[in-house]
């Protein structure tokens, strides 16, 4: 599911800006880009984002303005590169070799420049803390609303799911009698009505309509709706389940589809799997 948030708190010296921002994916995937500074601090906020958030692949940015940019100066171990340019010095004389550029050479050797690592107070990172659980909070309060938008559109087309399953209703009756005239025109027409035995007939005929019946799929594609929509009202993280669901009436609508035998009902269902097809769309974004 897609989100956005952020927050912000201005320490004086200087400005720290909070960002979180979403993907939909099957999975929590979550990245952190944070200064140096926080290392420290990113189990927290893993944890933090871990208890709240469920799904999505979820970018946490917190971005440093100095209200002054300045340069820490580096220090220099004074002893340390007196060491280093003795026991070179000793070496190139040792070997003969001409003696220059070795305090540029001992300047490079590890440990004798030091620069001062950035650090944040106590009392800073309660505000950048206090940053976080606001955009945070704008995160969720995102997420709330456009899940409150696709319920809406799901409820919607659940609904002309329904509706055409009315629609089957009514034109479900009409089927068998036509089914009948155009078996009975056939026989006519193939071979005299004094030739057919009607018990015979009339056998055959049962067995064929029972084969054509829709009246358990009509009753589970109904069942499935309603569960549907008693699922969508739960307040749990009930995304996979409602995809379940989904995949049980669109095997009943196929089913209803392959077995009505009627041109008026298969329009119905073809404008069943297409509002079952965007409900599937959307699941992927609902957690």
């Amino acid at each position: 599911m897609t989100g956005y948030g952020i927050g912000s708190y201005d320490a004086g010296n200087a400005k720290y800006t909070v960002e979180i921002k979403s993907l939909n994916s099957k999975f929590l995937e979550l990245n952190l880009r944070l200064p140096k500074m926080f290392a420290e601090k990113e189990f927290q906020l893993r944890t933090d984002i871990n208890k709240l958030v469920e799904r999505g692949k979820v970018n946490l940015s917190i971005n440093v303005e100095k209200a002054q940019t300045t340069v820490n100066a580096a220090g220099i171990d004074t002893e340390l590169l007196k060491h280093y340019y003795t026991q070179l010095k000793a070496i190139s004389t040792d070997l003969n070799q001409p003696a220059d550029n070795l305090l540029q050479l001992a300047l490079g050797l590890p440990e004798v420049v030091k620069f001062e690592e950035e650090t944040i107070s106590e009392d800073e990172w309660k505000g950048v803390e206090k940053a976080f659980q606001q955009a945070l909070a704008a995160f969720q309060q995102f997420r709330g609303d456009e899940g409150k938008v696709l319920e809406q559109d799901i409820k919607y087309r659940i609904a002309i799911i329904l509706k055409n399953l009315e629609l089957v209703e009514l034109e479900d009756p009409k089927r068998i009698p036509i089914i009948r005239e155009r078996l009975n025109q056939f026989l006519n027409d193939a071979v005299a009505r004094e030739a057919i035995d009607q018990n015979r007939f009339e056998q055959e005929l049962i067995y064929y309509i029972d084969k054509l019946d829709i009246t358990e799929e009509k009753i589970r594609l109904k069942t499935h709706c309603e569960y549907f929509i008693e699922t969508l009202k739960n307040d749990d993280a009930n995304g996979k389940k409602l995809g379940f669901i989904s995949q049980e009436i669109g095997r009943e609508v196929n089913t209803l589809g392959s077995k009505a035998n009627d041109a008026s009902i298969q329009k119905l269902v073809v404008g069943m799997k297409e509002e079952l097809e965007k409900i599937k769309e959307q699941l992927l974004n609902v957690l």
